[in-house]
């Protein structure tokens, strides 16, 4: 199936509602624009020095989503453009992104990304780390930084049981902890290729999907 099947067998199978972000790392610029031609805007990538790369080569309209673990060091690279990060795990980072977005005149959507996997090489905040944080920092005065919801990533594993306990686990931190922010801190990002029928399900907003649209990753 060509990749525009292959976009449209994906949203067929989800809704109008839920952001489908097209997951290009790895792939060429050839196969985002195959991608962005079948009426696909939203593309993730992971990590900060492709994206910046890609990003001149491609339509201005692309909502560009840095879906991968984020070095601080690396934010200046996509702060002028990105639409979205997602994986933002520490107060440090948050701290670069406010600093990044200021000196571009921006305010960048940010994601609260959690540990919810059993694989201890995942990345996150635990609610203990974050509400640690809330009460050391005050976030509301990051003005170049919107919060916008939570993120997560379930352990790879064939166990459909644990990953929808997983998935159910984030909606359980995004329920607990969305009084912290304002009326637009509504999104849950999980569900990646081979569980985002179980994200959608669990009540995914975005979804991050690759092979099942672009093939396997090219290394």
């Amino acid at each position: 199936m060509s990749i525009k099947e292959n976009l449209q067998k994906v949203k067929d199978e989800t809704s109008p509602k839920i952001t489908l972000v097209a997951v290009s790392k790895t792939k060429p610029v050839s196969d985002i624009l195959e991608a962005y031609e079948a009426g696909q805007r939203d593309f993730g990538e992971n990590k900060a020095q492709e994206l910046q790369n890609k990003q001149p080569e491609l339509p201005d309209d692309i909502r560009w989503h840095m879906i991968g673990h984020m070095q601080r060091n690396k934010v200046k690279y996509i702060a002028p453009f990105v639409h979205m990060i997602h994986a933002v795990d520490s107060f440090k980072l948050t701290k670069e992104i406010q600093k990044q977005a200021k000196k571009n005149e921006r305010v960048i959507d940010c994601l609260l990304q959690f540990h919810i996997a059993e694989e201890s090489t995942k990345f996150g905040f635990s609610i203990e780390e974050f509400s640690a944080m809330i009460k050391e920092h005050n976030l509301s005065e990051l003005k170049n930084l919107k919060f916008r919801g939570v993120m997560g990533m379930a352990t790879f594993t064939d166990d459909t049981a644990q990953i929808r306990r997983e998935f159910q686990q984030l909606k359980k931190v995004f329920e607990q902890i969305k009084t912290n922010f304002g009326a637009e801190f509504d999104q849950i990002s999980m569900g990646m290729s081979q569980d985002y029928k179980i994200a959608i399900e669990e009540g995914a907003t975005i979804i991050r999907v690759g092979s099942s649209i672009f093939g396997a990753r090219n290394y």
